[in-house]
């Protein structure tokens, strides 16, 4: 049996020159950095690059199949009513509020298209909160499904919004009512004239806003069409892992099929999902809403390659009442992100999924999703790590004066390449408390071993502090998801008048399990130091609170207990 490649030796092969993965280097902000050579520099040149499969589909949802082509000419027909007639310019705002639906995609790529900076919206959010990112983003246009129009409407005066189209279901004035944008596409189009450079503006995505008001995260196209070529890197560096061979240049090759189980305003659904099938030629499903046995159903029915989202969604498919009856053989990969995954779910794919190719990674709005990628082999031997950076991108671990740490040593994760945004978009305080020249200060609590593996401790701020200890909320979560009726897991401090804080916990237990708080005490006892453990844990069997990105609502959560 020949031995494996290393690690270095993969990346030499992938990245030397002339290959496929061939990095250069350029210079951005006076930070030099690597940079895939041949992936697509702007948003323009992925849209042509998606043009060049043709009839293949593109964008399923429902009865609506839109191919490739199609959706090129509907971008085309779109990006020249908004010059021409809605008086666009390059590096205005184009806020875009719908579903995930294919008339987003038409709206996102037609507004980067001509140079304008795409923000889309969260759709979970109320009207102020959609207000405040109008108001904050200065938005000139807005694109909005029906329902999402009634919300806004109201607080459009408060905002610099000069143009409002709905599209889809019936809006408000002073919304322009608009049929579907990917009809009446047959004909040759083609995109207006419009200079774009790689590291012009192109996205400002918002923060979670867990902590405090969002903050807007200033992406350029360099930042964003970096991900789909990291996330091919991830693929094949796995592959040669596994002593796999990699596809032949210019082999035929079925079509794969991506479901979208995220939202489209979120990092994960646009840049991971969304804009890599359009820069390989994947066919991506759409979802009327999130339901896993309606999920399993269309896995089976559109043949899907690969599905994934954040952990929450995979817990989801695996003990969905439907699983067992449906084909599920198409799948060959599944991947998840977003939040804390525990090892336990890497044995409940293996189990329920053979021969899919399980991984995962990890990535903030502020690195344009990808970072690191575990998968394969790698996410066997250590499936508690979230893998190694991708060959672009640099991470460290430092301590509080900023040094780096030595392997195996905790601080705070650091980040560097060209995927990393240059800040926040007005709001220079918090960027300069976020970035340093080129490297974002993630906020992460995180290690990295003498193989390069990073693994996530939590974030700085997750913690709670019972009598002056501190305790990260992510150690206790993760004893806490070794226990076998455990699906889910959310940490939290309750206010305590002596130790100032104590540690409780809410979990979610799988469909049917038994399991009590005494047995979850117990066990967490046996995996943690006694001031770690869990005063109170409550059972549930409906998921935990998160939002839109699939982070857990914690204030919340204690406000339900101690309510």
């Amino acid at each position: 049996m020949r031995d494996l490649p290393t690690d270095a030796e993969i990346q030499a092969a992938l990245t030397a020159p002339g290959a496929a993965f061939e990095m250069t280097e350029v210079e951005v902000q006076g930070v030099r950095l690597r940079v895939w050579k041949n992936g697509p520099d702007t948003l323009r040149a992925v849209l042509e690059r998606s043009r060049t499969f043709g009839d293949a589909p593109y964008l399923v949802q429902g009865a609506r199949r839109i191919s490739h082509a199609a959706h090129y000419a509907a971008v085309a027909r779109f990006a020249r009513l908004l010059i021409d007639r809605d008086g666009l310019r390059k590096g205005e705002r184009v806020a875009i509020a719908m579903e995930n639906r294919p008339d987003w995609s038409v709206a996102f790529f037609a507004a980067a298209a001509v140079g304008a900076v795409v923000t889309p919206l969260n759709t979970w959010w109320t009207g102020p909160e959609l207000a405040y990112a109008l108001r904050d983003s200065g938005a000139a246009l807005l694109i909005a499904d029906g329902r999402m129009a009634e919300r806004i409407a109201p607080h459009l005066p408060e905002t610099s919004v000069r143009t409002a189209i709905a599209v889809g279901g019936e809006a408000p004035p002073p919304f322009e009512q608009m049929e579907d944008l990917c009809e009446g596409t047959v004909g040759a189009v083609t995109l207006p004239a419009v200079d774009i450079a790689p590291d012009d503006p192109a996205t400002i995505f918002y923060t979670s806003g867990t902590t405090g008001p969002p903050k807007g995260a200033l992406g350029t196209h360099r930042n964003i069409c970096t991900v789909p070529i990291s996330r091919a890197y991830g693929q094949a560096r796995a592959l040669l892992r596994a002593g796999q061979s990699l596809p032949a240049p210019g082999e035929p090759q079925n079509q794969r099929a991506s479901l979208l189980a995220v939202p489209l305003f979120n990092a994960t659904g646009c840049h991971s999902v969304l804009i890599t099938c359009a820069c390989f030629g994947i066919k991506l499903v759409m979802m009327d809403g999130w339901d896993p046995d309606d999920a399993l159903a269309l896995i089976e029915r559109e043949r899907i390659t690969h599905f994934g989202g954040v952990p929450t969604v995979l817990w989801q498919v695996m003990e969905a009442p439907s699983f067992g009856t449906r084909d599920l053989s198409s799948v060959e990969g599944v991947a998840y992100g977003g939040s804390p995954a525990p090892p336990e779910l890497l044995a409940r794919i293996r189990d329920k999924l053979p021969a899919a190719i399980p991984g995962n990674g990890y990535g903030l709005t502020e690195t344009s999703s990808v970072t690191t990628l575990n998968m394969a082999g790698d996410y066997d031997r250590k499936p508690d790590s979230v893998g190694q950076p991708v060959a672009v991108c640099d991470l460290k671990v430092v301590d509080e004066a900023g040094q780096t740490v030595a392997a195996g040593e905790t601080g705070e994760i650091w980040i560097r390449g060209p995927n990393v945004v240059g800040g926040y978009w007005n709001n220079s305080p918090a960027t300069e408390e976020a970035f340093t020249d080129g490297w974002h200060r993630t906020g992460d609590l995180g290690r990295v071993d003498d193989e390069g593996f990073v693994y996530l401790l939590g974030r700085i701020k997750d913690i709670v502090i019972r009598g002056g200890q501190n305790v990260q909320c992510m150690e206790v979560e993760a004893a806490l998801h070794s226990h076998a009726a455990v699906m889910d897991a959310a940490v939290v401090g309750l206010p305590h008048r002596v130790l100032g804080e104590e540690v409780a916990a809410v979990v979610q237990a799988l469909p049917g399990a038994a399991v009590d708080e005494a047995a979850l005490v117990a066990h967490a006892a046996a995996k943690l130091a006694p001031y770690k453990v869990p005063v109170r844990i409550e059972v549930r069997t409906v998921p935990l609170p998160r939002n839109a990105n699939g982070k857990v609502l914690k204030p919340r959560l204690v406000a339900e207990l101690t309510g």
